[in-house]
C-alpha cells in the first residue's frame, strides 16, 4: 500500500508539472501571437500609407505628363496620343495588378507562431509517444 501511495503521489506530481508546463507554453505562445498581431497591424498600416502616397504622387505625375504630352503632340494627332497613353497606362496597371497578386499569394501571416506551434506539437508527440 505504501508503494501505491508513493506511485500515486509521483503520478499526481508529474501531472501537475505537465499541466504547469502546458500552461506556461500556452502563455508563451499567446504572448508571441499577440506581439505578431501588433507587428502585423503596424506593418499593414505602413503599407497602406505608403501605397496611398505612391498612388497620389504617381497620379499627379501621370496627369502632368499626360497633359504635357497631349499639348506637345496635339498638332500631330490628338486622338492617337490619347490612345497611346491609354494603352501605356492600362499596361502599367495590368503589370502592377499582376505583381500585387504575386505578393498576396506569397505572404504568410503569423509565420513564427505557426512554426513554433508545429515544433511544440512535434515535441509533445515525441514526449507522449
Amino acid at each position: 500500500m505504501d508503494d501505491n501511495t508513493v506511485n500515486l503521489r509521483q503520478f499526481v506530481e508529474a501531472t501537475k508539472r505537465l499541466g504547469h508546463r502546458l500552461l506556461t507554453i500556452g502563455g508563451n505562445r499567446l504572448e508571441l501571437l499577440t506581439v505578431e498581431v501588433q507587428e502585423e497591424r503596424a506593418h499593414q498600416l505602413h503599407i497602406v500609407l505608403m501605397a496611398l502616397g505612391v498612388g497620389a504622387f504617381g497620379l499627379l505625375g501621370a496627369i502632368t505628363l499626360t497633359a504635357a504630352l497631349v499639348v506637345w503632340l496635339w498638332a500631330w494627332s490628338p486622338l492617337a496620343v490619347l490612345w497611346i497613353l491609354t494603352g501605356l497606362y492600362g499596361g502599367a496597371a495590368a503589370g502592377l495588378y499582376w505583381r500585387l497578386q504575386c505578393q498576396l499569394r506569397e505572404w504568410q501571416m503569423f509565420a513564427s507562431s505557426l512554426e513554433q506551434l508545429r515544433k511544440d506539437r512535434a515535441c509533445l508527440e515525441k514526449i507522449l509517444a
